[in-house]
């Protein structure tokens, strides 16, 4: 089974206001199979969200390669990676980001703006927000619902696409522990289902845990934890 992601040699580094160069990734090799997923751990600052961004076409790396499906990212002019980002890449957040103004089903078929074409999803988001539980609150805003419900909104936009990618980076950092474990497991279970990559930043042992996968982020390598 090839990989669908694939880092070779990412190094990063960042430049305080003092003009100190501070590495935050060190030479990172990471490989994901398909329908994959995997875990990165380790403290605030060691840099995992940092390679999400990367790996998600979200920054470039100022050395190394990543591929995905195949495809070099450094390659590509920024109209292209962001054409790959709407379409091939999903992404969940520690916040759910959704807009305000949008019903739940609406920020959802926001995912769809990337093709151009909102009407043929329509149902596919239908079906998604009933999968994760918000089948009779599509028409709620954000306003309405509490932070798992968005956090759930979130997901289902982000696999509205069926992206071969799927980013999340601390996803269920900002619901207590029993919302937490339950975000977790929906999010493993689509994945299987949509046969995604996944691949999950977390400080939390029980969420990397449910993943094929851990490595540790440390010292900006990675290593097994």
């Amino acid at each position: 089974m090839g990989s669908v992601i694939d880092a070779r040699g990412v190094t990063r580094s960042f430049a305080t206001d003092g003009g100190v160069r501070i590495e935050v990734l060190r030479g990172i090799d990471l490989s994901v199979p398909a329908g994959g997923s995997l875990a990165l751990v380790g403290p605030s600052g060691s840099g995992k969200s940092t390679l999400l961004a990367i790996l998600g076409a979200l920054d470039r790396p100022d050395g190394g390669e990543v591929w995905l499906d195949g495809q070099e990212l450094g390659a590509l002019a920024e109209p292209a990676r962001e054409a790959l980002r709407g379409r091939r890449i999903g992404f969940v957040f520690q916040q759910a980001l959704l807009l305000p103004q949008l019903t739940a089903i609406e920020n959802v078929l926001a995912a769809a703006w990337a093709v151009g074409s909102v009407a043929p999803f329509r149902e596919a988001a239908r079906r998604l927000l009933d999968r994760v539980g918000l089948g009779a609150r599509l028409h709620h805003r954000p306003s309405q619902l509490s932070g798992g419900e968005c956090q759930r909104v979130a997901l289902a936009r982000a696999l509205l696409l069926q992206p071969d990618l799927l980013l999340a980076d601390e996803p269920t950092g900002s619901v207590d522990a029993a919302v937490a474990g339950q975000l977790a497991d929906l999010l493993c279970e689509l994945q299987r289902e949509q046969l995604t990559t996944l691949v999950v930043a977390t400080h939390a042992p029980e969420i990397a845990a449910r993943l094929s996968r851990t490595l540790r982020l440390r010292d900006g390598r990675l290593a097994p934890p």
